[in-house]
């Protein structure tokens, strides 16, 4: 298991710096359950977007629907095996598992969103269900908390949507909300071409606001979990809010390059984390 365990782990790191910069703030054990579910979620998002044939993508989602419902994987399958004894060694809903699964799926159906409560729906599906998982390893206090880690989870999800505009665009998908696109003067002719106009400044500034807010209203959660998990919930809140700044500090240019933060930007950020942490 400890094999398993140590490559969901090298998954995490390929994957996401940030997720894997956070989960080390975690205890042992905590991490590396954490970073086993982060590779679960890749594996499946990983299914839908690698354009198998038809019927081999619904097998293989349907493999991981099976190791979901009944809390088994085979031995030489590494991630679903650390995947399988960290939903069982934490007892995580298998609801909320099922409900990434079936969220990652809409990607192969639905390649745009009429209005913002449409995108919050599918921003749920594909990520306030890792937080609400995370939860159950982190470890929480009141099931009030769940309200939070859903707000956190779309505003994780905004973020990841507005940094990769131009990349979803050229993958034949658009997560704006086509209302709020005409709202400001947009059409999918200007995400095309990649025009940063005024227009389209507006639009992002009314678009990082509302992820801001949510980031926002979900801090209170923090407080919510469990001391030992609070830091790295927080630094991942905190971490991935630096995203926004990043595309305003670039002029909204998210058709051209990739906004991130360097691995220095997150260490620098780490001491007024944990003081903001600590006021909890």
């Amino acid at each position: 298991m400890k094999k398993a365990y140590r490559h969901a782990a090298a998954v995490t790191a390929a994957h996401s710096k940030s997720f894997y910069f956070a989960s080390g703030l975690l205890p042992a054990k905590k991490r590396s359950a954490v970073r086993a579910l982060y590779a679960f979620c890749r594996v499946v998002d990983d299914i839908v977007d690698e354009a198998r044939s038809e019927g081999n993508r619904d097998k293989e989602l349907n493999y991981w629907r099976g190791i979901v419902e009944s809390g088994f994987a085979r031995g030489d399958d590494w991630v679903a095996s650390a995947w399988a004894d960290t939903l069982t060694r934490y007892r995580i809903p298998r609801r909320y598992a099922l409900q990434l699964i079936d969220g990652v799926a809409r990607d192969l159906s639905q390649f745009r969103y009429r209005a913002f409560d449409d995108l919050a729906t599918y921003c749920y599906g594909v990520a306030s269900t890792v937080g609400l998982m995370s939860m159950y390893i982190v470890g929480f206090k009141s099931h009030e908390a769940a309200p939070y880690a859903i707000k956190l989870g779309v505003a994780l999800q905004m973020t990841n949507i507005l940094r990769d505009v131009g990349e979803d665009y050229r993958n034949g998908r658009l997560y704006l909300p086509l209302e709020e696109l005409v709202l400001y003067g947009l059409t999918e002719a200007d995400i095309a071409e990649g025009r940063v106009t005024e227009n389209w400044r507006r639009f992002m500034k009314f678009q990082i606001e509302r992820a801001r807010r949510l980031y926002r209203e979900s801090w209170a959660g923090v407080k919510m979990l469990e001391r030992e998990g609070r830091l790295a919930i927080g630094a991942a809140s905190i971490l991935y809010e630096g995203i926004l700044n990043d595309i305003e500090e670039h002029d909204y240019d998210v058709f051209t390059r990739r906004a991130s933060l360097s691995a220095w930007e997150k260490l620098a950020a780490l001491p007024s984390i944990w003081l903001k942490v600590k006021s909890l």
